[in-house]
């Protein structure tokens, strides 16, 4: 599957996020919301996702700076003296 290049990832997770407080303050059909929406679109092209809470977790996981087996969602934390695994 075809990824997003990453220096395209963080413009796109900022605009979302900008966008969607703005969006908080507006009604549905508005110039904001419409641009929400296509931002979330962009992400989940751009990321290979269906759904815009996926596409910012792969967008999260492909930003510059993320480690290569960062599974901070799905990981617990270990009881005092339990190894470590990834």
């Amino acid at each position: 599957m075809l990824m997003a290049h990453p220096a395209l990832l963080p413009g796109l997770v900022e605009r979302y996020w900008s966008l969607s407080v703005l969006e908080a303050a507006e009604a549905e059909g508005s110039p904001v919301h419409e641009q929400l929406c296509d931002v979330a679109r962009a992400l989940c092209v751009a990321t290979g996702t269906s759904s815009v809470d996926a596409a910012l977790v792969a967008a999260r996981h492909n930003l510059p700076g993320a480690g290569p087996l960062d599974d901070s969602l799905l990981a617990r934390t270990p009881a005092s003296g339990e190894p470590v695994t990834a």
